[in-house]
């Protein structure tokens, strides 16, 4: 499976340290070797991956592209970005 991260989660990778940047590429090998994980809730179009107990990952999956939309480093910028959907 092709990945492809969206300018918004590169931005955010980039925005993160090191450490758990590393954690979000490991889930990002993860997802593309056993896709796909828990799909998020409200009939919302994406996935979910919990790299930690904080931080997120919102990906979508098309045929055989897993696009990264988001790398949220902590449940605050994650809960507020799904609150805007509600």
């Amino acid at each position: 499976m092709k990945l492809t991260f969206s300018e918004k989660a590169e931005k955010e990778l980039d925005a993160i340290d090191k450490s758990l940047r590393e954690l979000f590429i490991k889930h990002t090998e993860k997802i593309a070797a056993m896709p796909p994980r828990r799909h998020m809730r409200f009939g919302l179009p994406f996935n979910v991956e919990e790299v930690t107990k904080q931080a997120r990952m919102v990906y979508n999956i098309d045929e055989d592209t897993c696009y990264i939309l988001h790398c949220f480093k902590n449940h605050k910028e994650y809960e507020r970005w799904y609150k805007s959907f509600k």
